[in-house]
């Protein structure tokens, strides 16, 4: 366990059982793929996000314990989803939902996943994170469908690459902050504030998974090096090389993002270090952290906002 995981460790193992408790169904396929997916870990930073947040700012209830885990299903229902989309058959060292019970199965279980982020939600009974965290799962969609019309065209650009990975990755990063925010009863300041560290955290984030999907250990990813360019999609490492490769190099990215597969990995590996990409993704991911640590001065200094700093530390230093 991380050490922002341990400030809030009695909290954390709540949320792990509520999770459990929730996954409750009376279809056996239901509880058992919700599981298999729940069960394979993972960082759980979103509701990790939650109970810093509602803690910072002085949260005395138990709600953030049921916030935390819709926010955990939320994400498991667009990973369920994610797999099928993307025919990936690893995740989290393990074989994909989709590989283990099927593409029909997995994308049923991850909208009863949904439809029960969306009936907790009910009973928190708090109109504005509900309107929260509908827009956010509709943001999701669009940037999920965004990113399949990207898929296998060489000509995405960096600023249309960073609005999918803000309604990707960032927007439920933002959601997660700002609702614990709105459970404390913070201020419109800090509640702002809040909603931006997450934005910034979570861009920091997926550039560094984008990153170690070229140069990171398939062991210790828990998926396959080089799964997004036998997906076709062009992520800024490649964007990057593209831009400040010659001709050939370029030509040579351009064909395997058309084409989806593995042919020219070791190639395009070569080209998207000697080019930079990984350190000009790096880069972009440091300077979002470092935009997310300047928000920390809206909260008060204690161990919780600590967490938070320490927690975007390693969302950038990460090596899986």
């Amino acid at each position: 366990m991380n050490s922002f995981h341990k400030v809030v460790e009695h909290d954390f193992a709540a949320v792990n059982q509520l999770i459990i408790d929730q996954l409750h169904s009376d279809v056996d396929l239901v509880e058992n793929i919700g599981h298999y997916i729940v069960d394979a870990g993972g960082k759980r930073l979103r509701p990790l996000l939650v109970l810093l947040v509602a803690n910072a700012l002085g949260y005395q209830g138990k709600q953030h314990l049921s916030l935390a885990a819709i926010i955990e299903f939320i994400h498991t229902a667009t990973l369920l989803h994610d797999d099928v989309v993307d025919v990936s058959s690893l995740r989290r060292g393990r074989p994909t939902a989709n590989a283990k019970f099927g593409n029909a199965p997995s994308v049923l279980v991850g909208d009863f996943l949904y439809s029960r982020a969306f009936q907790m939600m009910v009973a928190i009974g708090e109109m504005d994170i509900m309107a929260i965290l509908s827009d956010t799962t509709n943001v999701i969609s669009e940037g999920e469908v965004q990113q399949l019309i990207n898929a296998k065209n060489p000509d995405v650009t960096e600023a249309n690459y960073m609005t999918v990975i803000h309604k990707k990755t960032a927007a439920l990063f933002e959601a997660a902050c700002e609702t614990g925010a709105v459970l404390a009863g913070a201020t419109p300041t800090q509640r702002l504030a809040m909603r931006q560290f997450g934005y910034h955290l979570g861009l920091a984030f997926q550039l560094i998974d984008d990153a170690l999907d070229y140069e990171g250990d398939a062991d210790k990813l828990g998926k396959n090096v080089g799964d997004d360019l036998a997906e076709g999609k062009p992520t800024l490492p490649l964007i990057h090389a593209m831009e400040n490769g010659n001709a050939s190099e370029k030509a040579l990215i351009q064909a395997a993002i058309r084409e989806g597969g593995l042919d020219q990995l070791d190639s395009i590996l070569t080209i998207v270090q000697k080019r930079g990409g990984l350190d000009y993704t790096k880069a972009c991911a440091s300077a979002h952290a470092n935009q997310a640590l300047a928000l920390l001065g809206e909260l008060e200094a204690s161990p919780f906002s600590s967490a938070m700093a320490e927690l975007t530390a390693f969302s950038v230093a990460r090596s899986s």
